[in-house]
């Protein structure tokens, strides 16, 4: 297919994925468990749910529908199949905003898709922890609704349990590592196992295992060949993810940055740690992890005189190089267009 069919495909993915989304809204606030005596509530979750599940790229849920297209087979080409593969899709986009209300209210984060965050509005502030856990029980609620009666259920709910499990493992790597300012904890080892748990596994590994499941494919061996590939592209967009934190553009990204304040354990500072010589290393544990903008700016030109920019760009080359080298290796029974696909996604973005 063309490259220009492939655009006008996607596009019309996503149009059905975000047209669907009402749908989901409808399911999670009309149905028999909703009695009048928790009406406030519901109403709360709605508009917990078309606040933070709204506003994305969209392309954890869109892979299940893409990577679900591409393994399905001939008995399974039909509309409710793929009204099934949204489902799960938009499961995965509410599984992403329970981690992000919970994570902007951590991380003390001001801005989340270019609007405040959930805790920062008016009136929320810290009962969004409890709006957090709605949006988590509201995956459970759908996947029963719409699943139940398949062969795939359980496999589903156990991966979505699990892949929780993983990413809270990771966001508490994230948190250990960060207070108080010790540059020893930043290594290399240490960053790749945060990145590992708290983002590859949700962002990459959850979507195409979760088709892979629908379509039937749950054979222990080829699910590790797809997730060597892809918890190997999920540390290369979390690498780019803490590069745009601090070189992104706000009106572009959606976000203001906050890594080098909140005394994150980022890729920027664990390349700087590398390279810093000891009069750089003691401006850095000057200025890193305190939230003063002067300080912020002086650990920024710390990374511009290393010339941090350039280090990954060479990265960037070589980390999509090494994928393809990956995908042609594991990618045997699967298309190799899942993993070129969601590479073509994500290598140069700026957002």
């Amino acid at each position: 297919m063309s490259g220009n069919g492939k655009q006008i495909m996607g596009a019309t993915d996503r149009e059905q994925f975000v047209a669907f989304f009402p749908k989901i809204v409808k399911d999670l606030t009309e149905d028999e468990l909703h009695q009048e005596d928790v009406a406030d509530a519901v109403a709360r979750l709605k508009e917990v749910v078309e606040y933070n599940a709204i506003g994305g790229k969209y392309n954890r849920g869109l892979t299940v529908v893409s990577a679900f297209r591409e393994l399905a087979g001939p008995d399974q080409q039909d509309q409710k199949s793929f009204q099934h593969a949204m489902v799960v899709g938009w499961c995965i986009e509410l599984l992403q905003a329970f981690f992000l209300v919970a994570d902007d209210i951590m991380d003390h984060s001001v801005t989340r898709r270019g609007r405040p965050c959930w805790y920062k509005k008016e009136g929320i502030g810290l009962d969004a922890v409890n709006d957090s856990f709605l949006l988590e029980a509201s995956i459970y609620r759908l996947l029963r609704r719409y699943c139940r009666s398949q062969p795939y259920y359980l496999n589903l709910l156990e991966l979505f349990l699990q892949t929780t499990y993983q990413t809270e493992l990771g966001q508490a790597l994230d948190l250990i590592s960060a207070p108080p300012v010790d540059l020893k904890r930043f290594t290399e080892e240490r960053y790749k196992a945060i990145v590992k748990y708290k983002t590859a596994f949700y962002s990459f590994y959850l979507p195409v295992a979760a088709a892979m499941y629908m379509a039937g494919i749950d054979s222990e061996e080829e699910h590790s060949h797809a997730k060597t590939i892809l918890l190997e592209m999920g540390e290369f967009f979390q690498i780019q993810d803490d590069f745009l934190d601090c070189f992104g553009d706000p009106a572009v990204t959606g976000k203001i940055g906050t890594d080098i304040e909140d005394n994150k354990c980022s890729w920027l500072v664990v390349q700087c740690l590398k390279r810093v010589s000891a009069e750089q290393r003691r401006v850095l544990e000057e200025n890193y992890g305190q939230n003063d903008p002067d300080k912020v700016v002086r650990v920024k030109q710390l990374y511009e005189a290393l010339d941090l920019k350039a280090v990954y760009q060479q990265y960037e080359e070589t980390s999509y190089q090494r994928l393809l080298g990956l995908i042609a290796q594991h990618a045997i029974r699967l298309p190799s267009q899942i993993f070129l696909g969601l590479a073509q996604l994500i290598y140069k973005r700026q957002k």
